[in-house]
C-alpha cells in the first residue's frame, strides 16, 4: 500500500511535522488506526525529540505487571530518571511508551521502546547507557537502558526547541492528546 511505503521512507529520511500529520490524516481516513497512531507519534518526535531504550519488564513474582499491555503508545507509566524533590524523594516523570515491533508487551519480556515524555525538557540530561526505572505505582515494574537520545528536528520561537520551558504556549501535548494534531505543533 502507498501509505506503508511513505511511512517507510519517512522513517528513514528526516521529514517535517506536516508530512507526518498528512500521513496520519490519510491513515485516519482509511481507518488504519495503528498507522494513524504511529504517524502521530513520529510527528511528535520530530517536534520534541526521540528517546529510545531497551526495556525489561519485571515479572509478576518480582512485583511487576500481572499481564501484557498494548505497545502502541497508550500506556503512560511513571519513570525515575534521576530527579529528586527538595526532601530527597524520587520525583517521577510521565512518558508514553511505544514498543517497537511488538503489538503487545508482557511481564518478563525485553524490547526496544520509544518514550514520549510529558515534559521533554526534564529528560534532556539522559544519555545512552543511562538506566531508568519504570513505575506503574510506587513499585518499579521495569528497568530500561537508554540507547538513543535525539533532539527535536524543528525549532520554535527564538531558536529554542519547541519543548523549551520558556515556550509561551506551555507544555507540549502528547500524541493522541486532545487538540494535538496540527494545533499544538503550530504554536511556538
Amino acid at each position: 500500500m502507498a501509505l506503508d511505503v511513505l511511512i517507510e521512507i519517512a522513517d528513514v529520511r528526516p521529514v517535517p511535522v506536516a508530512f507526518w500529520e498528512k500521513l496520519a490524516e490519510a491513515a485516519r481516513q482509511m481507518m488504519l488506526e495503528s498507522n494513524r497512531r504511529w504517524c502521530e507519534w513520529r510527528a511528535w518526535e520530530v517536534e520534541h525529540g526521540t528517546i529510545r531504550a531497551t526495556l525489561t519488564l519485571l515479572g509478576a513474582d518480582e512485583g511487576g505487571r500481572q499481564g501484557p499491555f498494548e505497545g502502541d503508545g497508550r500506556l503512560r507509566p511513571l519513570w525515575d530518571i534521576g530527579h529528586r524533590t527538595a526532601a530527597g524523594q524520587q520525583d517521577l516523570d510521565i512518558a508514553r511508551l511505544w514498543v517497537e515491533f511488538a503489538p503487545r508487551f508482557g511481564p518478563g519480556a525485553t524490547a526496544d521502546v520509544r518514550l514520549a515524555p510529558l515534559r521533554p525538557g526534564r529528560w534532556r540530561h539522559l544519555e545512552p547507557g543511562d538506566v531508568i526505572t519504570m513505575h506503574e505505582a510506587r513499585t518499579a515494574t521495569g528497568i530500561a537502558e537508554i540507547i538513543e537520545v535525539l533532539p527535536p528536528r524543528i525549532r520554535g520561537a527564538a531558536g529554542r526547541p519547541t519543548d523549551d520551558p520558556a515556550r509561551r504556549a506551555g507544555e507540549p501535548a502528547l500524541p493522541g492528546a486532545r487538540g494535538w494534531a496540527g494545533q499544538e505543533s503550530q504554536s511556538a
